[in-house]
């Protein structure tokens, strides 16, 4: 058993790594956008996902409603249950006890890393729950830091305001890809603008992110029917 423990944190520090810098400027943000140390801490403990906690950090400082968040948030983690399923070959006759903790800390990175190492073999459970939980200390750790840092910084200086849009631009640009991506990416803008100017409220960002998605998707099976030969 510490033999597979060890095997997990040695797995789990590069993705530490890449988390601790990312939850302190996340940590920050939030600070910017009025939560306290424990309310960023509760969100790291609860939800556990990156890329929707920015985006719920960004939401509430825009003055969103609550079912506005929670219903991006969803449908950002709906990915979530792919993975999970994807996973769920290497757990055979695991008690839902294990499945449910271990459900709860997978991240992209988690995943991706257990993946690996179970297709590569010399990889159990207990091992994958050790990367998935150790990255998981590490996450909420550094965001409940990066709060009290944020008290630090004045705000403005350095880009702060600018640092979770430059993210999302960031994350943008890797995952134009191919031509369907960056067609569904200005489909994305435009219902979004279309839907910011027609519907109250912040509901354009859920009707946004379904249409492009939807339409993407159709763009996708189309390509690949054009592909088969006949």
């Amino acid at each position: 058993m510490e033999e597979k423990i060890r095997q997990g944190l040695a797995a789990a520090w590069p993705i530490c790594l890449g988390y601790f810098p990312i939850g302190l400027s996340l940590g920050v943000l939030a600070q910017k956008g009025g939560l306290a140390p424990w309310q960023m801490g509760a969100m790291s403990l609860l939800v556990f996902a990156g890329g929707s906690q920015f985006i719920a950090v960004a939401m509430l400082g825009a003055g969103a409603s609550s079912l506005a968040i929670v219903s991006t948030v969803f449908m950002v983690n709906l990915r979530h249950l792919l993975m999970s399923s994807a996973m769920a070959v290497h757990f055979p006759g695991v008690s839902r006890r294990f499945l449910t903790l271990f459900a709860y800390g997978l991240t992209d990175e988690s995943f991706a890393v257990n993946m690996t190492r179970f297709n590569q073999g010399g990889w159990n459970r207990y091992s994958a729950l050790t990367l998935n939980h150790a990255a998981n200390a590490t996450w909420i750790i550094s965001s409940v830091a990066g709060v009290y840092l944020g008290q630090l910084v004045p705000p403005g200086s350095a880009g702060v305001d600018y640092a979770l849009t430059g993210m999302f631009i960031c994350l943008l640009v890797f995952q134009l890809r191919s031509p369907i991506f960056t067609i569904t990416a200005l489909i994305a803008a435009l219902c979004s603008v279309l839907a910011y100017l027609w519907l109250p409220g912040n509901a354009y960002v859920i009707v946004a992110s379904c249409l492009a998605a939807t339409i993407g998707l159709i763009l996708k099976r189309t390509r690949r029917k054009q592909e088969v030969p006949a």
